[in-house]
């Protein structure tokens, strides 16, 4: 397995003052407790079950089968065709798994699955689109002091990996759908992450030069306009990362037979790219389909349908996918997740199929995991006519989850969690509402103390630069109203072409850069003895 190799760093060496390349230098080669394991090469591949997957008919409740039988009578999974998880558990515990899921029952039996049961937040939204936007911004459906406008995936980037401001791939991966996910949208800066939905890694072409020839550079001021300007910075920032990701979809390789399937493409893609070493933390991929009000299975008794289909298509590409990290001894790296924006109802809808619902189960998989099931079934008698048939007891909080995996896989320290998303129906940091029983080995708080020095250096930025991207005007802002700035430019080789102290006018600075060609520069813009380090994008 490619490792970096890692040096310890003097406690007397200084960042002030450092290029950012130099700084960089001087992050990677930070690792002050030997007993503590290298987690630089760990990633999170998150796979979106988009359209609400039906929990129920996913995971069948064996304690409660005449009830779940009596609510949905002509699309319940029979008795003869469930497949019984695990007899050992206690009775709250007894699951069937949907017949599509075999593969899931060897991962399960391997000690490399955990089913996360009644995930949700406190106040569910049944609207997908809103649905979705509260999972990938990190809000609770009561308010949204998470931030709306930024995604908690781009808030914790941005945050926690700083250090990596000056590398030349993006910090995640995105396919499966052609949007780019709000989950991204860090504070600053909003490329980090690059979609490659209907791209060829190896050549890494964009879809989007379908505008022939050089983009225009007069964009109208209207809707048009705007569209046009967000094709044109998405091809921009696809091509800034281009090298990178070719060089890693070439360099890498698959080791596994993935079935013919369009998530099996995707996750053969995200296997190839890990196994060439690129360096992005998260990946995200996408299966949709599950909005199954209707054909969620094909008559009376027959679990075949949309939904089994589904689900098979789900559980042979991540059996696939983990057979290739495995194989490429890769596996003890990566841990996988499965979302959905909200459940099913209990009860059947009359047109084979469910109506939208509340809670939903997550798949957490990969070998670091601790196989197992987090929680017990759903109480079945919760639905009733009263509520529209709707089990709305949530176990988990999907942020829990997530919390758990970046604090006690990644190794971000509280302030990091925190600054990502918080509590706010609690009032409570998500550090204290961990999961700890699903990884074998979680980070141990000396491993996030182990942090610290780095940490320092990823302080909430004193300073604003925007846009980011931007095209020919660049803005300086402080928060705390200083009257100058004091700054150095680097392009993407880190050769410096501005050092300059300017006044701050009206609350901000705002440079004309249009003569600097499109690419990524960094900025190093020093307050004090604390110096703070820009990504910046010119388009």
């Amino acid at each position: 397995m490619k490792r970096r190799n890692f040096i310890k760093l003097s406690a007397s060496a200084s960042v002030i003052g450092l290029t950012p390349f130099e700084l960089q230098a001087a992050l990677k080669s930070f690792m002050p407790y030997v007993a503590c394991p290298d987690v630089s090469n760990r990633k999170l591949v998150l796979i979106n079950l988009a359209g609400a997957n039906d929990g129920l008919n996913t995971i069948i409740p064996l304690n409660q089968y005449d009830t779940y039988s009596n609510l949905r009578p002509t699309i319940k999974v029979p008795e003869s065709e469930y497949i019984a998880l695990d007899t050992s558990l206690p009775d709250h515990q007894q699951i069937g798994l949907n017949p599509a899921l075999n593969e899931f029952k060897s991962l399960y039996d391997k000690g490399w699955l955990r089913i996360m049961q009644s995930v949700g937040y406190p106040s569910q939204n049944k609207s997908h689109f809103k649905s979705t936007d509260l999972y990938l911004t990190g809000n609770d459906g009561n308010s949204l002091l998470n931030g709306a406008d930024t995604g908690w995936l781009g808030r914790f980037m941005e945050l926690y990996y700083a250090d990596l401001v000056v590398e030349t791939y993006p910090l995640a991966v995105e396919i499966g759908s052609n949007k780019t996910s709000l989950g991204f949208h860090a504070k600053e800066a909003h490329g980090l992450s690059l979609n490659i939905t209907g791209q060829d890694p190896a050549g890494f072409y964009s879809i989007l030069n379908g505008l022939g020839g050089t983009p225009p550079t007069n964009i109208p001021n209207s809707d048009y306009g705007t569209q046009l300007e967000f094709i044109n910075n998405t091809d921009t920032l696809s091509n800034t990362y281009a090298a990178s990701i070719s060089n890693a979809f070439n360099g890498g390789q698959n080791d596994a037979t993935y079935p013919d399937t369009d998530l099996s493409d995707q996750l053969k893609t995200v296997a190839r790219l890990i196994s060439g070493d690129l360096g992005s933390k998260v990946y995200m991929v996408r299966i949709s389909g599950f909005d199954t009000h209707n054909a969620q299975v094909q008559g009376v008794g027959d679990v075949l349908g949309r939904h089994h289909t589904l689900l098979t298509e789900l559980s042979g590409a991540i059996d696939a996918f983990t057979k290739d990290l495995e194989s490429q001894n890769l596996a003890d790296d990566v841990v996988g997740i499965t979302f959905s924006e909200f459940g099913r109802k209990a009860r059947e809808n009359g047109n084979f199929g469910t109506d939208h619902g509340e809670i939903a189960p997550m798949f957490i998989f990969g070998k670091p995991v601790a196989g197992g099931i987090s929680g017990t079934n759903p109480n079945l008698t919760e639905a009733t006519s009263s509520n529209n048939f709707q089990i709305q007891t949530v176990q988990y909080d999907y942020r829990q989850t997530f919390a758990t995996l970046l604090q006690d896989f990644l190794g971000a320290q509280n302030s990091i969690i925190d600054n990502t998303f918080f509590n706010h129906s609690l009032n409570d940091s998500f550090t204290n509402l961990k999961l700890p029983e699903i990884l074998k080995n979680p980070l141990t708080s000396d491993c996030y103390q182990a942090l610290s020095s780095k940490e320092q250096l990823k302080a909430e930025k004193e300073w604003l630069a925007y846009p980011n991207p931007f095209t020919d005007t660049l803005n300086f802002a402080s928060i705390n109203e200083n009257p100058t700035v004091s700054y150095k430019m680097f392009n993407a080789s880190g050769v410096e072409i501005i050092n300059r102290t300017d006044v701050i006018t009206n609350g901000k600075l705002s440079l004309n850069l249009m003569y600097l060609s499109s690419g990524v520069y960094f900025c190093a813009i020093k307050t004090g003895n604390t110096q703070e380090i820009h990504k910046l994008i010119k388009l």
